[in-house]
């Protein structure tokens, strides 16, 4: 199987203040049924709070992230399924429930992962 990440950038959520309990319950639902369908691995946001550190071999801390990096932000979520079909028709449902088109990414295998 692959394993698929689903991600938007903060602030593409769009939707009215009156349906913010709709987009939470809709939202976890579709993380509820990833679960009860076997395909769900991790998610989560990015916390924009705390911010970014390189760390080099020696554990010496730098402020601050790699150019091509530095808008990395939003939320998350990574799933294992055996097709790009199925990572696309969750990735829609996470659409709906969230109000934003998601983007979709494949992991490569790593056989000691």
């Amino acid at each position: 199987m692959t394993h698929w990440m689903i991600s938007f950038p903060s602030g593409e959520m769009r939707f009215e203040e009156h349906e913010f309990d709709d987009v939470v319950r809709e939202s976890h639902q579709v993380v509820r049924d990833m679960k009860a369908a076997g395909v769900y691995l991790t998610a989560g946001g990015v916390d924009e709070s705390v911010p970014p550190v390189r760390v080099s071999a020696d554990g010496v801390e730098t402020p601050g992230t790699y150019p091509q990096t530095a808008r990395l932000e939003g939320g998350y979520t990574i799933i294992d399924v055996p097709t790009r079909e199925e990572a696309v028709a969750w990735a829609a449902r996470i659409a709906a429930a969230c109000r934003c088109d998601q983007e979709l990414r494949a992991f490569q295998d790593d056989p000691e992962a």
